[in-house]
């Protein structure tokens, strides 16, 4: 375990509050290709997370360090836990969205759209009723190193809601260059939404827009609710006073529900996606690149069992 010093910046007093800053960043493990998806199994003391180009999920633990939670993964991106806690991941190289089911089997929870194959699912949240919501941009199939070049089936790069039970799918948002990250906030009455287009394109947008949710389970109200730089927004949570944690090119910010950009955590590896954890949601767990990072924050996680 390495330490990470000079770990925080502070755009704003706000962040005091919400930091520790005799904690500094801790490196659990080094190893990966391209560190993704973190979720938080409470019950196990655990968290799990992909290694993409790698084509296996790694967990940790702590006292017990990592292990290989499961090889031939087809590159599953982002992971979620549903409100039994069971694992759903978005899966490049199957362009779906699955869940393991507690003996282990693997069952198809969205494949396709208005008869064409998704793109390449990415990142995914699970709502209180059980809707899964997931994006879809096409990561996944632009090379072979994240998943398998392919043609795009879809007339463009959608965020969908998806009802388990029933099978019924819509597109909640179609107008996003590359929707990648997503979480609602502490009541669930906004879903953030990244778009970082700007990957492939210089001009590309940059930023995480707010959308009001309705109560059938649609969006209405898009609006920007924050510009990330350096760097693009990829995965981020929200914690229970409803600030928004999101990566960046070189750390994790910090913004209050108001937009404002509170501060940094520093990170000295392009930061992917994080999650809270540990047994009071007060630890920020944070795939980079190669790396698993670890801070402790004076934040709790809005995560629900």
């Amino acid at each position: 375990m390495a330490l990470v010093g000079d770990s925080y910046e502070y755009y704003d007093k706000r962040f005091y509050d919400l930091t520790v800053p005799i904690a500094e960043v801790e490196e659990l493990y080094s190893g990966c290709r391209w560190a993704e998806g973190p979720v938080w199994f409470a019950e196990h003391n655990t968290l799990v997370w992909s290694d993409i180009p790698n084509r296996r999920l790694l967990r940790w633990s702590e006292g017990a360090g990592v292990s290989v939670f499961r090889t031939g993964s087809n590159f599953a991106n982002g992971n979620t836990r549903d409100r039994q806690g069971r694992l759903v991941s978005c899966e490049h190289g199957t362009r779906r969205v699955s869940r393991t089911e507690p003996d282990g089997t693997i069952t198809t929870l969205a494949e396709s759209y208005q008869g064409g194959r998704l793109n390449s699912p990415n990142d995914v949240v699970v709502k209180s009723d059980g809707t899964v919501w997931f994006t879809d941009p096409d990561y996944g199939i632009m090379s072979d190193y994240e998943g398998f070049r392919s043609e795009r089936e879809q007339e463009g790069c959608f965020v969908f809601c998806l009802n388990p039970e029933s099978g019924e799918m819509h597109a909640v948002a179609t107008d996003f260059a590359k929707p990648n990250g997503l979480a609602f906030s502490p009541d669930e009455s906004i879903l953030y939404i990244a778009d970082s287009g700007l990957s492939h394109d210089p001009d590309g947008p940059h930023h995480i827009r707010a959308f009001d949710v309705t109560p059938d389970n649609r969006l209405e109200n898009g609006r920007v609710f924050c510009e990330v730089d350096p760097g693009v927004p990829d995965g981020f949570r929200v914690d229970d006073r409803g600030n928004v944690w999101t990566s960046c090119r070189n750390g994790v910010l910090c913004f209050a529900p108001d937009g404002t950009a509170l501060g940094k955590i520093r990170i000295p590896q392009m930061v992917a996606n994080l999650t809270f954890g540990g047994p009071m949601r007060n630890r920020l767990f944070i795939t980079a690149t190669k790396s698993l990072y670890a801070v402790y924050v004076a934040a709790n996680g809005a995560q629900r069992p």
